[in-house]
């Protein structure tokens, strides 16, 4: 197969890692604090939050260009550049992927017997200790399953990253902008080796979702 394509490949392996890691860090926190608390104005930030999913991936990579470009906020507040760069494609996939790792991190939390917290906590047991030994036990199989569909789900991008990266091979050339360039080439039995790794990855990463889904489910099950 084409060099390019492992290049493209990696780096595409490497901005999902990136991502789907800085979603588990801020995701779970936010997802949580959406699950248990009420106040004035909660679902415009929710609908806020869930937007990418119903915005062209191609107007949120717009608005970002704009944020992120030589003469944009972000450059002139800190002399950074980050539009066609590692970084732009981070942050892009991180606010793109949001909504899909935020449900499944508060569906988690909201499917926590409430019960089992207040008990916790009417003994006095600190936040801390809640977190780790009654919170987190029971909902790691649906936070594990959010961050593999967020990985998944930034392997398949390509409007948003299209927009803020462009397709600057061995830089910002992600797998699924090469596929749309071996196409627009005319390169169809590379496009669909290509195609078939990508498929390859996708249906793994969503079996792998599914079991923890599962595993969840039963775990839940014995002990309620």
């Amino acid at each position: 197969m084409d060099p390019l394509f492992f290049t493209a490949l990696q780096l595409s392996l490497k901005v999902a890692f990136w991502t789907s890691g800085l979603l588990l860090l801020l995701g779970v926190p936010l997802a949580w604090f959406l699950a248990f608390r009420s106040f004035p104005g909660k679902p415009l930030l929710e609908a806020v939050f869930l937007l990418p999913l119903v915005l062209p991936p191609t107007v949120l990579g717009f608005y970002l260009l704009l944020f992120l470009g030589p003469e944009g906020p972000w450059t002139r507040l800190t002399g950074l550049s980050w539009a066609f760069r590692l970084e732009g494609l981070v942050l892009a996939s991180v606010l793109f992927s949001l909504p899909f790792a935020l449900t499944a991190y508060r569906e988690a939390f909201l499917a926590l017997d409430r019960n089992l917290l207040e008990v916790a906590r009417t003994l006095g047991v600190p936040r801390l200790k809640v977190w780790t030994q009654v919170v987190l036990p029971l909902a790691w199989p649906g936070l594990l399953s959010g961050t593999l569909l967020a990985f998944a789900h930034t392997l398949g991008e390509f409007g948003v990253v299209l927009m803020v990266g462009g397709s600057i091979p061995g830089k910002t050339q992600m797998v699924s902008i090469y596929l749309y360039d071996l196409v627009q080439a005319l390169r169809f039995r590379e496009a669909a080796e290509a195609a078939l790794v990508l498929l390859l990855l996708s249906l793994l990463l969503l079996a792998l979702a599914r079991i923890l889904e599962a595993k969840g489910r039963a775990w839940k099950s014995t002990t309620a």
